[in-house]
């Protein structure tokens, strides 16, 4: 059997240390191969092996370092970009509710910021943005999330100036949309 190399990254060596000492003391005798990997993956927020495997393969397709300051999900990211076509507009609105949220992050990455936008001028843009034919859904998710605040009659948006989480940053760079007005 081959063997691929996979960087191992543990934001605080410590924890990685603890964890490994209390996994070891709950055994009898010393781990196999595979179960010393195991203990290494959970020691820095893997379920096992397996997983982190996944995630190094899916972040390497998605073209993105794995080490982040804020840990991302790229098999996630990796469902979420097939939602989404070669110029990086979104043409179906993901099923899962964790996936939505990434697509609201990355359609409000792409609204001017501080600027004030007529619900015509939002519209026109997200129509832009997708393909599937509901900006008005769209628009409604993006101001329940608080992600754009409007006016009380609905005649005036604004995009509401937040940092990103780290999944939406990376999904960013996947579609190499960039957010220039951030």
């Amino acid at each position: 059997m081959s063997r691929t190399a996979l960087p191992f990254h543990a934001n605080d060596i410590s924890a990685v240390a603890r964890s490994l000492r209390s996994q070891l003391a709950e055994r009898d005798v010393a781990p196999g191969h595979v179960e010393l990997l195991n203990m290494l993956a959970r020691s820095i927020g893997h379920g096992n092996f397996q997983q982190l495997r996944t995630q190094m393969a899916a972040s390497e397709r998605l073209s993105h370092s794995p080490v982040d300051a804020e840990p991302v999900d790229f098999r996630k990211l990796e469902r979420l970009a097939r939602c989404y076509d070669a110029q990086g507009r979104l043409v179906r609105w993901p099923a899962k509710h964790s996936e939505r949220l990434i697509a609201l992050w990355v359609l409000w990455a792409q609204l001017p910021a501080k600027d004030a936008l007529s619900e015509a001028q939002v519209n026109e843009r997200l129509q832009a943005m997708h393909g599937f034919g509901d900006h008005a859904l769209l628009r409604r998710e993006l101001c329940d999330l608080g992600l754009v605040e409007r006016t009380r009659d609905g005649r005036i948006y604004r995009r509401v100036e937040q940092p990103m989480p780290a999944d939406a940053v990376a999904m960013l760079r996947h579609l190499k949309l960039g957010s220039g007005n951030r």
